[in-house]
């Protein structure tokens, strides 16, 4: 075999060992099969064997004769300059891998372009509303039952009832620059005693103006209401404590005009429980309380 093909072995001991060297010297183990290099390094002594290579850079056991004499040489290696620069062959690789980017794919930047759109957009209609609300101070709208009047209804008998009943609704604009325009189209007024509809009916159309109060006369009708046994009794007996509880419902799409501006169709929705003193035309209000919710969309 050539000599020049024969293997080198190497081994880099731990600073912490307990070679006679500075810790920040590491230390190289070179088996060198060539006789000729043993004039270019300087071979520990032959025999001194207090510090036997490790197991992993002795060489391969053969059963035959060595084909060249062997020798241990220690080599002292400041630990700061060990693999500092990289191979020329090599340093090219290092360099690309360096100054490459971290590839992002047309899925994320999508993603953060969108991401980024909604937020500037949400940004933009905060902005927009609060300016919006600086110059109208908009305030909120009040409803109430003003006057309600029952007629048709005979409870005598068990027999059907034909209830007749006339609501007025007053709607309150406080608001110094915000007009409401009623669409009666796609309105509702129920009136309800415990679960039973008695009578239904719908909104007039309508404008009302800045700092207006406004009367909603309404006219609600129902025909063939059938009581059950038990509503029949206590609805005549709440009439003889005159207490009678009934529920009313409106549901009022409008659209606000903002100086030359109409917004979109919201709805108003309005709930009243209100208690009369008898089921009659001279029926007078005992108690009454409106609440209402807005839905914008």
């Amino acid at each position: 075999m050539p000599t020049h093909h024969l293997p080198l072995y190497l081994s880099i001991l731990s600073p912490n060992s307990d070679l006679p060297f500075p810790k920040q010297t590491s230390i190289l183990h070179f088996i060198l099969p060539f006789p000729q290099m043993a004039d270019r390094v300087h071979p520990a002594a032959a025999s001194d064997h207090s510090h036997p290579l490790p197991e992993s850079v002795k060489p391969p056991i053969s059963d035959d004769k060595p084909l060249l004499p062997q020798g241990t040489y220690v080599i002292q290696i400041p630990k700061d300059q060990i693999y500092r620069i990289p191979p020329p062959e090599n340093s090219h690789k290092i360099k690309k891998l360096a100054n490459r980017k971290p590839r992002r794919s047309c899925c994320c930047r999508c993603l953060c372009w969108t991401i980024a759109t909604v937020l500037i957009l949400i940004i933009l209609l905060a902005i927009a509303t609060g300016i919006l609300y600086l110059v109208f101070r908009p305030e909120k709208l009040k409803y109430s039952i003003d006057n309600i009047s029952i007629g048709g209804v005979n409870l005598t008998s068990s027999a059907p009832i034909f209830p007749r009943i006339t609501v007025d609704i007053r709607a309150e604009n406080p608001n110094d620059k915000l007009s409401m325009y009623y669409n009666g189209k796609g309105s509702s007024v129920n009136v309800y005693y415990a679960d039973v509809n008695l009578c239904n009916g719908v909104l007039p159309t309508l404008q009302q103006h800045t700092n207006n109060v406004t009367i909603i006369k309404t006219a609600l009708r129902g025909s063939n209401i059938v009581l059950a046994r038990d509503d029949h009794s206590r609805l005549v007996s709440q009439q003889g404590k005159r207490n009678v509880p009934l529920r009313l419902k409106v549901k009022a799409p409008l659209k606000i005009k903002i100086g030359a501006v109409k917004t979109w169709e919201i709805t108003v929705t309005v709930k009243c429980n209100v208690a009369v003193d008898q089921l009659t035309q001279k029926s007078k209000i005992v108690s009454k309380n409106c609440d209402y919710r807005v839905k914008l969309w």
